[in-house]
């Protein structure tokens, strides 16, 4: 397993829609171990492979500490309900905003083994669902954000 570089705002390779993920493959698997470590080290409750440089539509989570999700090729089927909240984003360092999103989301995907599975999520998992399958299409959060972009620079300098 390896930390991958985050790729920022300004980088073409995260307003670029992804392509579907076939079939399972050691490269793969090797990607998803690769996110999750990446994600754990940058202290992120989700992150998208187009985050790290790869065109394909594969997202990992765990907003709940160890209660991992991987999503292949996911799709939503159905939100609910409206929550506004602070968001930010690997991609956009330093950064947060007010964001309204659902506050309940079902979504289908594949899993690790090309399983498919429908994983229903409220609140803050609801919210990374919805933030980490944008980027799957090539948007970003900064787009929907209501009022101006924060620093969170002096905020995080106190936690941990």
């Amino acid at each position: 397993m390896a930390i991958r570089q985050v790729r920022t705002i300004g980088d073409e390779i995260l307003t670029k829609e992804c392509k579907p993920v076939k079939e399972m493959n050691d490269r793969t698997r090797e990607l998803i171990e690769d996110m999750f470590e990446t994600m754990y080290e940058s202290n992120g409750c989700g992150l998208a492979a187009p985050q790290v440089g790869i065109r394909k539509r594969i997202v990992v989570i765990d907003v709940d500490d160890g209660n991992q999700y991987v999503l292949i090729n996911p799709e939503i089927l159905e939100t609910e309900g409206s929550q506004t909240g602070m968001e930010g984003c690997l991609s956009v360092p330093g950064k947060s905003g007010q964001v309204t999103r659902a506050s309940h989301v079902k979504v289908k995907a594949l899993n690790e083994n090309m399983e498919e599975y429908v994983l229903e999520g409220d609140d803050l998992l609801a919210r990374c669902i919805l933030h980490e399958c944008d980027h799957l299409d090539g948007k970003l959060y900064v787009d929907l954000v209501e009022g101006e972009l924060c620093d969170t620079a002096a905020e995080e300098e106190g936690e941990e």
